[in-house]
């Protein structure tokens, strides 16, 4: 650990035209990481957040919603290539139902706010270097989409990945581009300052952002929210949906002991022999879904008064270079979630909303269910849910996890609604037209197929059917 390796590391970010602001947030991670830091929050330190305000008990004006509206921007988080699902290319772009993509149903969305409520609604995209042009080239499929002359997205940052043994600057001459990473999506604030975008919204009268990662098709444009965030006055605010047993990953609110402070806590926050109360569904019973509101001016008077560094909590992940060979070298990247600027507005606050909004596709066995008879596609591309029931879904990873063996082996989804439980254990093809009634569990020790029409329930293993 020494000043060479961060000397280095900014030189690597210059020569590849890093803008200055990110390297200057990088320097602070990095001291942070010579000092020991590991950005761990320890249970002792926080009290549950257990009685966050209800949207549902919110009265919100119809014609001051959708005034608020057309001063907010839809931000989409885009830099995902969704290689853990087998992609090569931006996740937006996978088909989700209907011979639509994420990106198809996103801009729909998007559209039938627009009409619905008159308002402008700019669609910004994070895009990263990797999914930058796929995506650009998929939205001139509609020209009318910009708002204003303001663009179509902007790019998140890059920085060197960093030696586990003395935090230089890793080289992988076998693959240089695995040399870098982008800094988690904690790096949203710094990439608007950074792209100027932050002021030309300012400038053109927008004064508030709503954010989601770009495969939550559930955080739909709302006009009530925007209302409500508009009216709250609050710089800050974060979406939370109350926990089942089934939400064990992703971040919660706390209220920091220290100062009363509301504080995002993530997985990688959390030590490991700390993790049975993270999980503890009574303990923190509302989650953090990502989907965030902010004031941009507020924002823009945070930075210039930080000089560009939010100060997130530090985020340190550790991996190997290469992701795919456990052998590699091993690496510290360095991240933040843009959750974290919760704790750094005074004021900031949360708002409890309907399930509904938080639909993330992370694995096949999401995109199984949204492609079931569960949901449906509304006028305004909208995915509803059906029925009150909610199937889980267990497909086997070494079958089912890239999308090209689940697409063949699941050409066509099976009818979900009257399902509770659909688990796959081994190789199973199946057939058009296939029911799952209740709670269904397959296994099989060779290739197997489930015919046409078949209708599924209890345990069932090749040659039963």
């Amino acid at each position: 650990m020494s000043e060479a390796g961060l000397r280095a590391a900014q030189q690597k970010m210059r020569d590849a035209g890093v803008e200055a602001t990110a390297i200057d947030v990088f320097t602070s991670y990095y001291h942070q990481l010579e000092e020991g830091g590991t950005g761990l929050i320890r249970e002792d330190t926080i009290s549950p957040l257990t009685d966050p305000p209800m949207l549902s008990e919110v009265d919100v004006d119809d014609e001051a919603a959708s005034a608020a509206l057309d001063r907010t921007v839809i931000i989409k988080l885009n830099g995902g290539l969704g290689t853990s699902m087998g992609l090569d290319k931006a996740k937006s772009l996978l088909e989700v139902r209907d011979g639509r993509t994420f990106l198809d149903l996103v801009v729909g969305q998007v559209r039938a706010a627009r009409k619905r409520h008159g308002a402008r609604l700019p669609l910004l995209f994070m895009d990263s270097f990797s999914t930058r042009d796929d995506t650009l080239a998929a939205l001139s499929a509609y020209p009318d989409l910009a708002v204003d002359g303001l663009p179509l997205d902007f790019l998140q940052n890059q920085e060197p990945k960093l030696r586990a043994d003395d935090l230089t600057p890793v080289e992988w001459p076998e693959d240089p581009a695995l040399e870098w990473c982008p800094p988690g999506h904690g790096d949203l604030y710094t990439a608007l300052l950074g792209s100027g975008l932050l002021d030309q919204l300012l400038e053109q009268g927008f004064r508030y952002a709503s954010v989601s990662n770009g495969d939550n098709l559930g955080a739909v444009p709302d006009a009530r929210l925007a209302g409500w965030f508009a009216a709250s006055g609050a710089p800050y605010a974060a979406e939370l949906c109350r926990r089942t047993v089934n939400d064990k990953k992703g971040g919660h609110l706390a209220v920091r002991k220290a100062d009363g402070q509301l504080i995002l806590r993530d997985t990688a926050q959390t030590a490991p022999e700390e993790m049975d109360y993270f999980t503890d569904e009574f303990r923190h019973p509302f989650f953090h879904t990502n989907n965030l509101w902010f004031d941009l001016a507020a924002v823009k008077k945070a930075l210039d008064e930080r000089h560009g560094v939010m100060g997130l909590q530090l985020i340190r992940n550790e991996k190997t270079v290469d992701p795919r060979d456990a052998d590699s070298t091993p690496v510290i990247q360095i991240e933040s979630a843009m959750g974290g600027a919760i704790e750094v507005f005074e004021g900031a606050t949360c708002i409890c909303v309907d399930r509904s909004r938080f639909l993330p596709v992370k694995t096949t066995n999401e995109l199984l269910l949204l492609r079931s008879d569960v949901y449906s596609l509304d006028a305004d591309s909208h995915l509803v849910k059906g029925t009150d029931r909610t199937c889980e879904i267990d497909l086997d990873k070494h079958f089912y996890k890239k999308i090209a063996d689940f697409t063949r082996r699941i050409p066509q989804a099976p009818s979900l609604r009257e399902a509770d439980r659909l688990a796959v254990a081994g190789d199973w093809t199946f057939g058009s037209g296939v029911v799952v009634d209740g709670s269904a569990e397959l296994s099989a020790d060779s290739p197997a197929t489930v015919p046409d029409g078949a209708r599924l329930s209890g345990e069932i293993t090749d040659g039963s059917l």
